[in-house]
């Protein structure tokens, strides 16, 4: 029989009411299985800020110290009945807080964060997640085994802080580890390089290691669970009545996870998706007795009467524009700017040229610096330089967008209905998606003017 993969992220492990779901989800899957587990919410956070404070101040690691002993001693106490359980998970527990200390103590003497001591610290928010479910499963008499991915071990690219599985490296690996017939419980988030260091799987990455372990393991289906009812028509939060979306196909999963739908990270889809594995999106907090999922993401491409199955958004989007009289023609210009960005790890998102602009599209936390950047270039073909932050990044995504003549106007006129001005548009880079930016004030209003034109 076939494995299948869940996981569970950081909202499915919050209180003990969350764990008690998550341990009634197990028990009703009754067969072996592989659990991936994120960090306890806003663990990964706190590493992050006390990494920097850790490098001024060397009482800040016994601050982290209590606070993660607080914390997890917490939810041992709210999760275990028996106080030997308790005694013997909570030694566990400090023994990989002590571990995580003598990182800390390196940054501190060294003054500086190394990016592989980087990729190792943040690791253990899920490392200490893993330990302690695995604890809780035992103690409920469940055959249950912690599995760390250096153990496998699941091997990566070496890339620190964004790294990419090598399957073909991994897959007999991972087979051999978990092939017993139990539950086997794993920490999200990293792999290890080539030569055993630590490397992340990129911010959010636990879905994306899922993924990747799901097709090592030539899984049944990796099953995501949420604290949400699957993909929607669009954000609950801003349109009324959205719709539910039954089944998606794997580039109508990845469009919509790219541009802002927060259901799945967007690399998730990538190791599956050449396999053919579904994705199963299940509801925690609307668990009954049965593990039925409330999306299905697989292979197949349907095309609906509206043809658009969702609109999504992301306010991560900013627009750097390079503008001066023939820029867009002008030989090596755009090679200088991108290779000066790609050395300073700035990941361009896209890239739309014309006679007179170079507009790049870059993640928010990324413009100040492209700016200076470019502007220290002294390139005499842009003689101006024009950050745009405040914007977002609409998306329409469906399978057909392209073909059905139209969609695209019926979109436009909803939004010229309500006096929203679209600064950019871009159409046929992807054939199920299209996508343009707004003023960060009209989003809410465009999102909901498009969802009442196609659903409602």
């Amino acid at each position: 029989m076939k494995k299948i993969v869940a996981k569970f992220g950081g909202s499915n492990l919050k209180k003990k009411e969350d764990i008690q779901k998550l341990v009634r989800v197990i028990k009703a899957y009754d067969r072996p299985m592989v659990i991936v587990v994120s960090a306890f919410y806003g663990i990964t956070n706190h590493l992050i800020k006390s990494m920097d404070e850790v490098k001024k101040d060397e009482s800040n690691i016994e601050k982290l110290m209590h606070f993660l002993r607080d914390l997890k001693k917490e939810a041992i106490i709210e999760n275990f009945d028996d106080k030997e359980w308790q005694d013997k998970t909570l030694y566990g527990v400090q023994s990989r807080i002590k571990e995580l200390s003598r990182y800390l103590t390196g940054i501190h003497y060294i003054g500086d964060v190394p990016e592989f001591v980087e990729d190792v610290i943040l690791s253990y928010g899920e490392r200490l997640s893993s330990y302690v479910l695995t604890s809780i499963l035992q103690s409920k008499g469940i055959d249950v085994e912690e599995a760390l991915p250096e153990q496998m071990p699941l091997i990566t690219d070496g890339e620190f802080g964004n790294a990419t599985v090598n399957f073909e490296r991994s897959a007999d690996n991972v087979k051999k580890r978990l092939s017993g017939n139990k539950i086997y419980v794993v920490p999200g988030f990293y792999g290890v390089s080539e030569k055993g260091k630590v490397t992340l799987l990129g911010r959010g990455g636990s879905d994306y290691s899922a993924a990747a372990l799901a097709r090592c393991l030539e899984a049944e289906s990796l099953d995501v669970w949420k604290d949400v009812d699957g993909f929607m028509s669009a954000d609950p939060k801003l349109v009324k009545q959205p719709q539910r979306i039954t089944h998606l196909s794997y580039s109508e999963a990845a469009e919509l996870s790219y541009f802002g739908a927060s259901i799945l990270h967007p690399r998730t889809v990538e190791p599956l998706k050449e396999v053919g594995i579904p994705i199963h999106i299940g509801n925690i907090d609307s668990f009954t007795d049965s593990v039925e999922p409330r999306t299905i993401v697989h292979a197949t491409e349907t095309v609906t009467d509206c043809i658009i199955k969702s609109v999504t958004y992301s306010d991560d989007f900013c627009m750097l524009k390079l503008r001066g009289a023939g820029v867009g023609l002008k030989k090596g210009v755009l090679a200088k700017v991108t290779v000066a960005l790609d050395r300073a790890g700035i990941n361009i998102k896209s890239v739309i040229t014309s006679q007179i602009v170079i507009n790049l599209m870059l993640s928010a936390k990324d413009i100040k610096r492209a700016y200076k950047l470019v502007e220290n270039l002294g390139l005499s073909a842009i003689t101006e330089i024009v950050a745009t932050e405040q914007i977002s990044t609409i998306a329409v995504v469906g399978e057909g967008l392209l073909d059905k003549p139209g969609v695209a106007g019926r979109v436009f006129t909803s939004l010229a209905k309500q006096g929203i001005n679209i600064q950019m548009i871009v159409s046929g880079a992807s054939a199920v998606a299209t996508y343009f930016m707004v003023a960060r004030d009209d989003r809410d209003a465009a999102i909901d003017a498009i969802h009442t034109e196609f659903f409602n």
